[in-house]
């Protein structure tokens, strides 16, 4: 991913208002971020520990989305999860189911979309081995990271495209 500043970031939400996006928290360290190891851009709020976001590349731009957890979700500390983007396997609470907001008229009448995402949205490092998740050496993957970054990246475009359905092209 290339570098993006905060006037790109705050720009490229599609599910939240101008006003939203413009008091967002954006993350420490923006400038000194990995980004040539980075897929999508994604934090949670430090302020704020219900809401996380994440900031993609796409053929027509960059394309921002706010994340929630669900209240009320029951998670399980001995149980093994999968990440749905990446198919990192963290034990516990390393996965969290997020919920975004569907864009436009959908999204204001209170429609969501989820996916089970790693809890700190660290897909990109995971999948290239820069972050180890602690299941890490129990079940290594041998597909080619070419391959696994191909496929961290469709599975990320197909819940972006849920997030924006329903809406004029």
């Amino acid at each position: 991913m290339d570098p993006v500043g905060e006037k790109q970031i705050r720009a490229s939400f599609v599910n939240c208002s101008k006003g939203e996006a413009s008091r967002l928290n954006l993350p420490v360290g923006l400038a000194e971020l990995p980004w040539a190891d980075l897929d999508f851009l994604g934090w949670r709020d430090r302020g704020a520990p219900d809401r996380s976001y994440l900031v993609a590349p796409r053929a027509d731009g960059l394309m921002g989305v706010t994340l929630r957890v669900p209240q009320g979700v029951r998670r399980s500390f001995t149980k093994t999860t999968v990440c749905s983007i990446c198919l990192t396997g963290h034990p516990g609470s390393g996965v969290s189911l997020l919920a975004a907001r569907r864009a436009g008229a959908a999204g204001r009448q209170g429609n969501t979309v989820g996916t089970y995402l790693c809890a700190d949205l660290a897909c990109s490092l995971y999948v290239r081995g820069r972050k180890k998740s602690q299941l890490a050496g129990r079940h290594e993957e041998t597909l080619p990271l070419a391959d696994r970054i191909a496929r961290t990246v469709g599975n990320l475009d197909a819940f972006l495209d849920k997030v924006l359905a329903g809406e004029p092209a």
